[in-house]
């Protein structure tokens, strides 16, 4: 079998970013799906999935109300590898399209009080899995690190 795209970035070289990982047809519409690589695979240790599950709830809410994009989300969750998040868009994007996005939305994750959306019994399999103060850590960590004054090499895939 041929190796699905994802495997074929060499991980060694990849640093936290906002990254095109590919662009699919579907009927008329493409669809880009977006590498939101919070941490450096392979050097860094992974975030753990409370974090993890917490900023994926708190995600995909944020996306699912923004008032530009709220039409065009179709899915935002973590990678596997718990290094990072999916983010697809119904559009032909590029990375700089959606830094505002991605920026907003770390911003709301970082300042975020309360009780986190969908975190019940009653609409999530897992809801005690959750971990705020670290999902904020690791969102303003991100946001500052990465998404504040993103350079272009943080935007393409190493080649």
């Amino acid at each position: 079998m041929k190796k699905i795209t994802s495997f074929t970035i060499d991980h060694w070289k990849l640093q936290p970013g906002v990254y095109v990982s590919r662009k699919d047809k579907a009927g008329d519409c493409t669809v880009t799906t977006f590498d939101l690589r919070m941490t450096s695979p392979n050097e860094e240790p992974v975030m753990n999935t409370a974090e993890v599950h917490t900023i994926e709830h708190l995600g995909a809410t944020f996306l699912r109300n923004d008032e530009t994009y709220v039409d065009k989300v179709l899915y935002f969750g973590p990678m596997g590898c718990r290094t990072g998040f999916y983010l697809l868009l119904a559009g032909d994007y590029e990375s700089r399209d959606i830094i505002p996005l991605i920026q907003a939305l770390f911003d709301f994750i970082a300042d975020f009080e309360g009780e986190v959306p969908g975190a019940s019994p009653k609409d999530c399999g897992n809801y005690l899995d959750m971990n705020l103060p670290m999902a904020r850590y690791l969102a303003r960590k991100y946001r500052m690190e990465v998404l504040e004054n993103i350079s272009d090499d943080r935007l393409v895939y190493p080649e």
